[in-house]
């Protein structure tokens, strides 16, 4: 365990919401942090409009590659971010559990997937002000 904060975003196929989640950390939150994602019953590739949604933003999730859940993942982790993937979701002791509800943007056209990754943009923004870290700007596209 660093001194890092860290955070593990889950949701049910770890290829849309969990995915624009940790795109957003890493890319907000730079090196301050520790990003993980994972799906109760991932996925075999990323969410294509999910991709092309984060890719307006200057944000390249392409390269991720959705993941299942371990109890190390959690273990690892200050915060667990689910995301409708309700009690399937392993519970440990003393992690800080937030629940994010969110339309999934699975079978979306972009019209419906950005308004989705808006909000977890600002949701990602208040968890860094909860860790008193300000946002980093986006890169530049």
């Amino acid at each position: 365990m660093t001194d890092k904060h860290s955070a593990l975003f889950v949701c049910v196929h770890n290829a849309g919401r969990s995915q624009m989640a940790a795109g957003f950390l890493r890319a907000l939150g730079g090196d301050r942090v520790e990003v993980r994602s994972a799906g109760t019953a991932p996925k075999d590739q990323i969410n294509p409009v999910a991709v092309e949604a984060m890719a307006e933003l200057g944000i390249d999730i392409l390269g991720q590659q959705p993941k299942v859940l371990t109890d190390d993942a959690v273990k690892a982790s200050d915060v667990v971010v689910t995301m409708g993937c309700g009690d399937t979701c392993p519970y440990f002791p003393g992690k800080i559990y937030l629940d994010w509800v969110l339309d999934d943007p699975a079978g979306q056209g972009i019209e419906a997937v950005r308004p989705i990754r808006d909000q977890i943009r600002t949701n990602i923004e208040e968890l860094l002000r909860t860790w008193d870290l300000e946002p980093l700007p986006l890169p530049s596209h």
